[in-house]
């Protein structure tokens, strides 16, 4: 059996191993996913034609160089520290699991990308070999999609508000009118009619809330800002905790955020968690917007996350796609990536979990974070 697939492989003739070699080169050269190993050094040791396709480098240019030159900063500066944590502990954050990280090409663009890292004892050496393709195109078409959701939800908002809104509100004030002329006459059905304009009242109410729903950000004259004000008093009222919302703008909301609905989101997310699964009494929402990035943050006193958790989802507690927790922490860090931005869910000093999204104000992507 072919030792590729996992299975010992008989004394060979030195026919049937060069035979088996040029499989595995055939397989190398032709593959369409970039296939990198290096050493345990970092040194780049194979460079197949998809990876100098993706990556932009020929073969020549990199093989002998540091892998992190395939990396953006920071994790360039960070990467060989990852690999002798690794030796030295074990302890594992992409080898054998694979996950979403930024590449950077030899015009110095990025690029998200799906690695899977695997570990290979060969001939009393360890050499590291990574599986990559470029997801460009996936995240392209899945912002597309994501954002006819949101025009579509943002329509939706729209005719509740000023359609069905506007004619209930109407026929609200023509109920109020009849039943004081009912009062007036002293008629038996002047108690109905108010009954009637009430009912009217409440759906409009209702109208308006689901309006403010779909359409969190748009409809608000504050902004992101009001929408997480609201937020946190609906939380209050339907949940029974205590939440706050502070803003820390250096521009005093006069530069435009990127993103707000996105941000809004992913507040809403966490505090739901943070509710339902991590049972707070707690909840502190930050907006603090700089010069170059906003960050939001989401702070509770619950009982945490089971396990480590990173951008990615949790690590030692893994997500069952029926977990709807570990949906919802998928979704916010779908939401972060199309933002530009990085999410970070990790345990807070004193207890609880402290979700944040950091989103650059001029359109750099930050990139999952390894």
């Amino acid at each position: 059996m072919c030792p590729f697939l996992g299975g010992k492989t008989p004394a060979a003739t030195p026919g049937v191993l060069e035979q088996q070699a040029a499989v595995a080169r055939a397989i190398i050269e032709t593959t369409v996913d970039a296939v990198i190993t290096i050493d345990v050094h970092g040194h780049i040791e194979l460079f197949n034609p998809a990876a100098e396709r993706i990556f932009g480098y020929a073969a020549a240019e990199v093989v002998g160089q540091n892998v992190s030159v395939l990396m953006p900063e920071p994790y360039r500066s960070e990467h060989d520290g990852y690999i002798q944590a690794y030796l030295e502990t074990g302890r594992r954050r992409i080898i054998g699991i694979g996950r979403e990280v930024t590449g950077r090409r030899k015009d110095g663009s990025t690029f998200p990308m799906d690695l899977a890292v695997s570990e290979v004892k060969l001939e009393g050496r360890t050499i590291f070999t990574g599986l990559v393709r470029d997801i460009s195109e996936r995240r392209r078409l899945e912002r597309e999609v994501l954002r006819s959701a949101e025009d579509e939800r943002r329509r939706i908002g729209q005719d509740l508000h000023d359609g069905l809104g506007q004619q209930l509100t109407g026929i609200g004030l023509i109920a109020r009118g009849l039943a004081r002329r009912l009062d007036a006459e002293g008629s038996a059905a002047a108690g109905e009619a108010h009954e009637i304009a009430q009912f009217i009242q409440e759906a409009d109410e209702f109208a308006r809330t689901l309006a403010r729903g779909l359409v969190p950000v748009d409809l608000e004259a504050n902004g992101l800002a009001a929408a997480l004000e609201r937020l946190c008093a609906n939380a209050e009222r339907l949940f029974g905790i205590a939440c706050s919302v502070e803003v820390r703008d250096a521009y005093g909301g006069a530069r435009p955020l990127p993103h707000p609905t996105h941000l809004f989101r992913i507040a809403q997310e966490a505090i739901s968690n943070a509710v339902r699964h991590g049972r707070a009494k707690h909840v502190a929402v930050t907006l603090a917007v700089g010069s170059e990035q906003v960050r939001l943050r989401i702070a509770d006193d619950g009982v945490g996350f089971p396990g480590e958790v990173h951008a990615g989802g949790t690590v030692g507690a893994p997500v069952r796609p029926d977990d709807n927790r570990g949906m919802g922490v998928r979704i916010m860090h779908y939401r972060a990536q199309i933002a530009g931005g990085a999410l970070d869910i990790r345990p807070g000093v004193d207890g609880g979990t402290v979700v944040s999204c950091t989103v650059p104000l001029d359109g750099r992507a930050l990139g999952p974070d390894r």
